[in-house]
């Protein structure tokens, strides 16, 4: 990856690269003022996975994406759809001399991308940051609804969450109660509990459950601290959804499950243990992976029946 100071000293001939306001362009309000994007942009650069989740969904194939965290490429779930895509990044860092190097007639990036990235990226194309807070019920909503507008392709996005929605709430109506449940992702290190607020727990809790991080999570952070396998008492709820990153967090979590520890716990006594792509569950956002997700709720359900 190219520092953030080479890049700065190599900003001035990025910019030559500025896109000029094309002739049927439309106004887009977003975290840094308003932007000007043609209405039909078809070289679209994605810098957040929910950007390119959104752009799939809408039938747009972008130009480059950013890798998915413990990974190389883009998330499993949408590596079919995004084809050969070119990788310019991680969630970390993005390379901007590879988004500028694409040419894109759009950038989408994610509302928590800093304002020193945001004004190099500006200089390449317009740059889509939503004016969205995270970790509310429907931030990823509104995500995706801003890359849709500047698409061109609302309706189709509209549809999308609409879909999604309806699918969550046939989901609640068949749970007789609402059980607890935990999200969890298993690292070398121990396990992490993901917070209420974040997108998968958020379909969870629409869809019938009620998410339980058993004081765990700092107010304002995605997930816990490491758990030891003793503390995970403190999650042992009606529905345990466990995942994984990697390689290394498979093999951390079988040889958890060898543990006196783990075994005690009743959700695992119930069978209730769910093992999901931590990729998809702990790493994504978008319309693709809500589907996604809520067909993974569908078959625990219909497995507990």
């Amino acid at each position: 990856m190219t520092s953030l100071r080479h890049l700065c000293m190599a900003t001035a001939g990025i910019a030559a690269l500025s896109a000029t306001l094309p002739a049927n362009a439309k106004s887009l309000e977003t975290a840094f003022g308003t932007v000007e994007i043609d209405d039909d942009p078809t070289r679209v650069v994605t810098l957040y996975t929910n950007a390119l989740d959104t752009a799939l969904t809408a039938g747009v194939a972008p130009l480059g994406a950013v890798a998915t965290r413990g990974g190389d490429g883009v998330a499993r779930y949408l590596s079919e759809q995004a084809g050969d895509i070119e990788i310019v990044g991680t969630p970390r860092e993005t390379n901007i001399e590879a988004v500028a190097a694409l040419k894109p007639d759009v950038i989408l990036a994610s509302p928590r991308l800093p304002e020193a990235q945001y004004d190099l990226l500006s200089h390449i194309a317009p740059t889509v940051v939503p004016d969205v807070e995270p970790y509310h019920m429907d931030s990823w909503e509104n995500e995706a609804r801003v890359y849709g507008k500047a698409l061109g392709r609302s309706d189709v996005i509209d549809d999308a969450i609409a879909e999604v929605n309806a699918k969550a709430e046939t989901l609640s109506e068949h749970q007789n109660d609402s059980p607890s449940a935990s999200l969890i992702r298993w690292m070398p290190q121990g396990a992490l509990v993901m917070a209420p607020q974040i997108f998968s727990n958020t379909l969870l809790s629409k869809s019938g459950f009620a998410v339980d991080d058993g004081g765990t999570v700092k107010e304002g952070r995605p997930h816990s601290d490491p758990l030891s396998l003793e503390n995970l008492s403190r999650i042992d709820n009606d529905w345990l959804f466990l995942s994984t990153l990697n390689a290394e967090g498979d093999e951390a979590y079988e040889a958890a499950k060898q543990s006196p520890a783990f075994e005690r716990l009743d959700v695992v006594q119930r069978d209730h243990v769910v093992t999901v792509d931590g990729q998809l569950w702990t790493s994504a956002t978008g319309p693709m992976a809500a589907k996604a997700i809520l067909d993974d709720i569908a078959s625990a359900m219909d497995a507990a029946q």
